[in-house]
Parts: C-alpha cells; sequence; structure tokens
C-alpha cells in the first residue's frame, strides 16, 4: 500500500486533467495537517473537492465528493492559503523527478491586482510529508509544518528560505535505457525487487515485485543470478510498464483478499493471481482507488480498534481453557492404570493366602495371561486389607475417569467455541457485527451485559449475512449467504434457509455456515461448479483460509439438526457429502444488502 512516484504519476495526469483551468473557490483545514481545496472546474460541471493531506502515518492526495467540514476559527496557514490562492487559477499540476511529490501552479491577482502565480506542493513521504506555499522562484513563504534546522540537517522548510528537493541519489526510471538499467540492476547481490526500488526512484516494494512476476521472475531470486534471458525479460517488462507511464495509460486496481482491501497500484497486479481468495477490482480513476481503499481500510482498522478488548479476551480464555484441558487429559493418562488396580484387588482375593505375613509383595498367576504377576503390598496390613485397598483405589479412578470425561468434552467444546467466535471477530466489519459478538460472550458468561443491552432499539440491530453471487449458469443467477457469527450461523441455518436449500462448513475447523439457495431446484438440476462455488466459500471463510486446500462438508439444510443446550453455531449432521476446494471466491459476485 505505498503512495510510490507511479501512483503520483497517475494523479498528475488525473488532476491536470480535471483541474486545470479551474478556480480555487474555498479553501478549509480539516485537520492539523489537512486541507480540502474546493475547485470550479473551468467549463460546467459540480465543483470538486481535493483533499491534501501530509499525515505523517496515511499522506494521501485524491479527488472526492465527500465535505468535511473545518473548525470555526481557520489556522494561521489556511488563513495564508486563502489570501493568496482563494480564486486564483490552477495552471498545471506537475510532478518533479518522479518523486513523491505535486506541484499545484495556481494563479492569481495580488492586493495590487497584478497577476501572480503561487505554487502548493504536497510531499508525500511518510513522515516528513508537507504542503508548502512557494512563490514562482520556489522561495518558502510558508508550510504546514515547519522544518528548523534542529530538526532535520538536510533541509529547512521556513519562510524565506529556497525550495528544493532533497536527492536520494537514485535513478529517474523514465530515462533508463537498457545499459542504464544493466549498471543500476545486474551487479548487485539484492533480491531483483529490491534491486529495482532501491535504484530507481518512485518504485515501491509491490510495483517492483510486479515487474518481476510479470517478466516470470521469482522477485527474490538475487539479481547478480539473472540469465541473460531473465535479465531480457525484466528489462523488457520494466520498459513496458514506463512506456505505459509517459502515455499516461493507467489501470488503476485493488486486491482484496475476501473482502478486506490488501494493495493497490496504479497497474493491475497480476503476481496475486494465484493468491487464494483474491479479487482486482479495477476503479475508473486513481482518486477513486484511493479514496474507495482508505476508506474500508479505516473502517476495518476502526472496528479492530473497537474490537480489542474481545480479542484480549478471546486469547486469555483460549489459554486457559487450552490449559485446562492438557491439566485434564494428563490427569485422565493417570486413571488409566485403575483397571490394574482392579486386577490387583482381584487376584489378592484369590491367592492372598499365599502371602507371606509383612510381606511388601507377592507374586502370583494372572488367569488373564498364564504368566507371574509381582503385586506390591503395605506389610503392615493383611492380604485382604491390600486387596480393599486396591479395589477403593480402582473405584476412586474409576469415579475421576467419568468425571474427567464429561469435563475434557466440555472444555473441548468451550475451545472450539471461542476459537469460533475468534474466527467470527477476524471478518466482523460493522458495530452490529460486534455487538452480536459481545452479545454472545455474555450470553456463555464470558463478559457482563451491560445495562439494559438488549431491550428497545439495540435489540432490533442485526448484522446481515454476506451475500454473493454467481455468474449466470444456463440463465439462472444462484444466492449464496455466509453467517459471519454463530448466532447469525444459527439464524442463517434454522430461520432463512429452506430445507431444500444446500449447507456447506468447512470439515473440523471453525468457519461460517453458507447457504445455497435452491429455490426448489433438484440437485440434478445444479451445475456442479455451484457445488464448488459454495465450498469454496465456505473454505475461504473459515480458519482454513490460508491453506491451498480445504476440506468442506455440504449436506440439505433439513439434515443438520441442533442438539439441545449446545453452543451458538454448534449442529450436528450425519450424512454428508465431501469436496476439497481452494478458498478462491474470485468467481463470486459480493452483493451490497
Amino acid at each position: 500500500m505505498a503512495f510510490d512516484g507511479v501512483t503520483v504519476a497517475a494523479l498528475a495526469q488525473e488532476l491536470n486533467q480535471k483541474l486545470n483551468g479551474g478556480r480555487v473557490s474555498k479553501i478549509t483545514q480539516t485537520e492539523s495537517d489537512e486541507l480540502y481545496l474546493t475547485v470550479k472546474p473551468a467549463g460546467s460541471g459540480r465543483p470538486l473537492r481535493l483533499v491534501l493531506s501530509a499525515s505523517a502515518s496515511l499522506p494521501l492526495v485524491y479527488l472526492t465528493e465527500e465535505n468535511k467540514q473545518g473548525p470555526m476559527q481557520a489556522p494561521a496557514f489556511c488563513m495564508l492559503l486563502r489570501k493568496h490562492l482563494q480564486g486564483g487559477r490552477i495552471l498545471d499540476v506537475t510532478q518533479p523527478d518522479f518523486e513523491r511529490i505535486l506541484r499545484i501552479r495556481i494563479e492569481g491577482l495580488d492586493e495590487m491586482g497584478d497577476r501572480q502565480t503561487h505554487i502548493l506542493i504536497i510531499e508525500l513521504m511518510g513522515k516528513y510529508s508537507n504542503i508548502i506555499l512557494t512563490d514562482s522562484v520556489d522561495t518558502v513563504i510558508d508550510s504546514i509544518r515547519r522544518v528548523s534546522a534542529s530538526m532535520s540537517s538536510v533541509r529547512e522548510v521556513l519562510p524565506g528560505r529556497h525550495y528544493f528537493v532533497p536527492s536520494q541519489n537514485k535513478e529517474i526510471p523514465l530515462a533508463a535505457d537498457r545499459l542504464n538499467f544493466q549498471q543500476a540492476i545486474r551487479g548487485k547481490g539484492q533480491p531483483v525487487y529490491k534491486a529495482l526500488y532501491a535504484s530507481y526512484c518512485g518504485l515501491s516494494p509491490i510495483l517492483s515485485q510486479e515487474i518481476a512476476h510479470r517478466a516470470g521472475i521469482d522477485a527474490d531470486k538475487s539479481a547478480i543470478a539473472l540469465t541473460d534471458d531473465e535479465f531480457d525479460r525484466l528489462f523488457r517488462s520494466f520498459s513496458d510498464m514506463m512506456q505505459h507511464i509517459r502515455d499516461g495509460v493507467f489501470s488503476p486496481t485493488a486486491v482484496y483478499i475476501g473482502d478486506t482491501p490488501q494493495e493497490y497500484a496504479a497497474f493491475a497486479l497480476t503476481l496475486y493471481d494465484d493468491t487464494p481468495g483474491a479479487t482486482a477490482r479495477p476503479c475508473s480513476s486513481m482518486s477513486e482507488l484511493i479514496g474507495s481503499f482508505y476508506r474500508e481500510k479505516s473502517l476495518i482498522d476502526r472496528i479492530r480498534q473497537r474490537s480489542a478488548d474481545l480479542r484480549h479476551l478471546l486469547g486469555t480464555s483460549l489459554e486457559r481453557c487450552r490449559k485446562k484441558l492438557d491439566l485434564q487429559e494428563k490427569q485422565m493418562a493417570d486413571t488409566e492404570k485403575r483397571d490394574r488396580y482392579r486386577l490387583f484387588g482381584e487376584l489378592l482375593q484369590t491367592y492372598g493366602w499365599q502371602a507371606d505375613p509383612k510381606a511388601s509383595s507377592v507374586t502370583v498367576e494372572d488367569y488373564h495371561t498364564g504368566t507371574p504377576l509381582t503385586i506390591p503390598l503395605d506389610p503392615q496390613l493383611s492380604a485382604q486389607e491390600n486387596a480393599v485397598r486396591y479395589f477403593d483405589r480402582y473405584q476412586k479412578l474409576k469415579r475421576t475417569a467419568e468425571a474427567l470425561s464429561v469435563q475434557t468434552e466440555q472444555t473441548r467444546l468451550d475451545i472450539a467455541h471461542l476459537e469460533s467466535v475468534e474466527e467470527a471477530l477476524s471478518i466482523a466489519r460493522t458495530e452490529a457485527d460486534l455487538k452480536e459478538i459481545r452479545e454472545e460472550l455474555a450470553a456463555s458468561g464470558y463478559v457482563r451485559r451491560s445495562a439494559g443491552a438488549g431491550r428497545g432499539k439495540e435489540r432490533a440491530e442485526k448484522s446481515l449475512p454476506l451475500h454473493y453471487r454467481t455468474a449466470p449458469f444456463d440463465g439462472v443467477i444462484y444466492d449464496l449467504y455466509v453467517g459471519k457469527n454463530n448466532l447469525q450461523n444459527d439464524r442463517l441455518t434454522f430461520r432463512f434457509a429452506a430445507g431444500g436449500d444446500w449447507w456447506f462448513h468447512a470439515k473440523q475447523m471453525p468457519g461460517s455456515h453458507v447457504i445455497l439457495r435452491t429455490e426448489g431446484r433438484t440437485e440434478q438440476e445444479i451445475p456442479d461448479h455451484v457445488f464448488e462455488l459454495a465450498a469454496s466459500l465456505a473454505a475461504f471463510y473459515s480458519k482454513g483460509r490460508e491453506q491451498t486446500q480445504v476440506e468442506v462438508d455440504y449436506v440439505r439444510k433439513k439434515e443438520v439438526k441442533k442438539p439441545n443446550g449446545a453452543h451458538p453455531g454448534f449442529v450436528v449432521y450425519y450424512t454428508n457429502y465431501s469436496m476439497a476446494v481452494r478458498p478462491d471466491i474470485s468467481e463470486l459476485e459480493a452483493v451490497t444488502e
């Protein structure tokens, strides 16, 4: 997820097309390091909003339709920009030397009515990001983040100082020829993708891996070990991408693993083509890509922060249960000698008369095997009293084994339940999802139910299952539904699904219930590939999503039963089909409810 030079090049082209000739009508400083510029296009059309963020953790530039209110009292830097830029006309947007920098030239009028040009510079460089206003000859007027000599020995960013871009000692990839490329890459002992982004400015690790992948080369292979043929393919792949950039031919694409944003780039990322569960989502513009990608990523991060206490609780509870199970299994192993104590007691009742008084042991014949068996004795007790003691030990261990058998099974069920909740938490995307998970944990006694929970409006707020559709098969589109947590799994299976629908679940591992709606169609009327897609969906929404293959059970919904008193999401079935599938949902279309 790098805001690299290629991304900036695609943005520069988009902003040039949409903003050139437009006038800056409004400037708002929405955060300490974020600006919103409202621009009226040169022709007809709705005003455009340009977001400029110099956040150290997430610097961004993109066009958006969303509005964001600023503070009642505008900060000093915002007032300065309004003085020099508001009402000005955008001349062009450029990217100097393929750096992660955008320069927006804006022409306006000064107090005397004379034309003057200012440059708004956005540096997208991680913790060094900044937004700087200069005059036409690159003299700094001010910046959103001032940088003094004590903060940086490389460059000051202060009013009156000359603005310049610090050198990275890297080549500009757009100007590279074969000789330059050979000198930069061929002799390095680094992996190929590292050699690429270490040699050329503007290339990110992910795009460097994509260049190697398009060349059919392992990105981790040492550059010094490349054969002549591999080097030729790598240079062609690199040159083709640079030519697309020079021609302004971009294809903004985001890659999602399931519904989780994974990566994006100004070009299609073919290196994810064979990744299970990965889907590519092309976008019409770089702004659309950046806005949607980070909006969804922000949502996931926010849900993850809100669920931190639940994840900690689940981790602690699982660790406690696993230690408890380990102790119970050791105790159960100790009870396995109970039958030997019973045998000792029986043999002493039969052959105890052979034991000498005060003897510490007696050797008798085991009438089960016909072999001699030495039985330890307490010299203070008679043979019959020793037999009674062995029978008492046997009865005690038998009672312990019976109790442990029940307790161990319950502990295993508790672990399976907690692991299923942990899996549900990993796919939670909304506050409603978290509420249902909390509700389930409260019902199981793991968390305290908040006062007033479950009444009024909160009671009616239920998260919806995930909904997917297949491509048409003989003109028929099939609907599939995925439960996102155990309470939803129960509702999906026992309230939503019809008896003739098909039910899918990853075999013997935590995962979602998946329902394939049949609408009354028989098994023979549904194509085999639809069953495979439904199984792949169940595999993906399970703990086995990272595996290359997952075994999935499937059965008619009417064959699925819920035992009395079972944990939410726990079901049983006695006849089923199974298939091994890849956890891949790229052929399915997610439906937004």
